[in-house]
């Protein structure tokens, strides 16, 4: 296949990052904006030896799950990459995607994985259910304040204020930003050079308590920052800091910003994040509070968790609640307290009666699995690498009254380890034991250290919780292949309809259960 060479090629699948993929003559071709089972002709851009890219200059034939994209910017944004396949097709792709990598890279048969598959957790409304989004600024080409998503693989940003994914309060504020930039003539940011204002925008939304925070990241350094984490200053509005400190304004005319955005309905947190680093990182390392409170609180299920500008929590709220409740009800955890008011006289019962359920959850975060453990565990163990997110972790402890928790800032590949090697020491003969251990990981997965110890500490079940099916399959393997656990249930989640992207559960026992 050569560069600029058009073919006509039957899409069958799709790519990691959204791309159709079809074949010609066993030529592998990836095709943006193309959908399954379309018959398109495409002009290659890229050839490599067994592979190439193409452009998608018509569909002679639409595929059958084809449908019209909500966004008119669907095909430029970065955000959506599979928009305009039906929804029914894109459950039916994840799942796939799942199993398949599960069976090349995990080495479990396909008719296996058939009989532990539970059906994919789809969304009745796939879209406005993200309950966060971070808006990059810049300027147009007429000088003009403009924000919106980035074009894929770029960071061109396509101009939109009306994102299908977010929140319709989303537009309000946006707006309102640009047109009082435009009036004011406060610069966007420019990565070339370094130079102007407004970096970001970051709007959370409380789907249950209607809870609205925005946070401007501005190109600027921290002078003004004060103790933001200390409890005195907690409650404290922008204007009165600003006054005790006797700093200057982060930016122009910000009172009168403050005063607009604070008049929409459910605004209840106005802070500012100084980041001048020449990175893509988007927020900066701390955040000062101009008006309001320095958190927005919402809630999973019963439990109510206080979330910050810098707090890391799932974006969609309808579907964490199913995802959480699933790992819940694959860990089986019963409560001493519990068991003791069973009239049930199996003997194993009686045995296990007087001993505490201990549960570890790892990569914790804010607390967010560990807090609905806790309602059905004695006692649970969170660890996380962020102090920050430990904070938040303990505080959403506090606030929900929940004392069965403890956690831990640090690498959970060096924390778990480090407990297991120090009870061994401590207790000679017996075993550091946990009834089950929970695993949320970032999309590298778990390191094999982690895994071998979570082997060595003999939980009676494994929950894993994976946003990266490639990576939960190499864990698996190792955790399977060691001989003593089997993968009993999987089920998927779609966190984020529209995009390629899906959350797993999977169950671990012993082999001897």
């Amino acid at each position: 296949m050569q560069k600029n060479e058009t073919v006509i090629v039957k899409i069958e699948d799709i790519g990691v990052n959204g791309e159709g993929i079809g074949k010609v003559d066993g030529y592998t071709l990836f095709i943006k904006d193309a959908v399954i089972g379309d018959l398109a002709e495409v002009k290659v851009v890229k050839a490599k030896k067994n592979y190439g890219y193409a452009r998608l200059m018509k569909v002679i034939v639409p595929s059958e799950y084809r449908t019209s994209p909500k966004c008119a910017f669907a095909r430029k944004c970065g955000g959506c990459q599979i928009q305009e396949m039906s929804y029914e097709k894109q459950l039916e792709f994840k799942q796939n995607k799942v199993k398949g990598n599960l069976e090349r890279i995990g080495g479990f048969s396909a008719d296996y994985l058939e009989q532990t598959m539970e059906p994919i957790i789809g969304m009745e409304e796939p879209f406005y259910y993200r309950n966060k989004a971070q808006f990059p600024f810049g300027t147009d080409k007429k000088g003009n304040p403009v924000t919106g998503f980035y074009a894929g693989r770029t960071h061109d940003i396509i101009a939109n204020t009306d994102c299908v994914l977010g929140v319709p309060v989303n537009k309000e504020i946006l707006e309102l930003v640009l047109e009082f930039m435009k009036k004011y003539h406060i610069s966007s940011y420019d990565e070339a050079t370094g130079k102007g204002q407004i970096r970001h925008v970051l709007i959370r939304f409380g789907f249950a308590t209607k809870e609205i925070m925005v946070c401007f990241v501005v190109n600027q350094d921290n002078v003004c920052i004060g103790k933001q984490n200390k409890k005195e200053n907690a409650n404290q509005t922008g204007r009165q800091k600003n006054e005790r400190a006797g700093c200057r304004e982060w930016i122009p005319h910000q009172e009168e910003l403050i005063d607009r955005l604070r008049a929409i309905d459910g605004m209840a947190s106005i802070s500012i994040s100084p980041n001048t680093k020449r990175n893509n990182v988007i927020m900066g390392d701390s955040y000062e509070v101009l008006w309001g409170k320095g958190y927005i609180t919402d809630y999973i299920g019963e439990v109510k968790y206080q979330i910050s500008p810098l707090s890391f929590y799932q974006v969609n709220p309808a579907q964490t609640e199913k995802l959480y409740g699933l790992a819940l009800k694959y860990a089986g955890l019963q409560k001493q307290t519990d068991r003791k008011n069973e009239k049930d006289n199996d003997k194993k019962a009686d045995e296990q009666t007087g001993r505490k359920t201990v549960v570890w959850d790892l990569y914790c975060g804010i607390g967010t699995i560990s807090l609905f453990l806790a309602q059905q565990a004695d006692w649970v163990y969170g660890v996380e690498i962020v102090p920050q997110a430990i904070d938040d972790a303990k505080q959403n402890a506090k606030i929900n009254g929940i004392e069965n928790v403890e956690f831990y800032v640090g690498k959970a590949e060096e924390v778990l380890p480090a407990y297991y090697d120090n009870y061994m020491k401590e207790h000679p003969g017996e075993t550091a034991h946990a009834d089950v251990i929970v695993v949320d990981p970032p999309r590298k997965g778990c390191e094999e250290s982690l895994l071998r110890t979570i082997v060595d500490m003999e939980p009676d079940r494994v929950v894993y919780v994976s946003c990266d099916s490639a990576t939960l399959a190499r864990d698996l393997k190792y955790l399977c292949g060691s001989g003593e656990y089997k993968l009993v249930k999987w089920r998927a989640v779609d966190q984020f309809p529209m995009s390629v992207h899906v959350e797993t559960v999977c169950l671990l026992t012993k082999k001897a259960q």
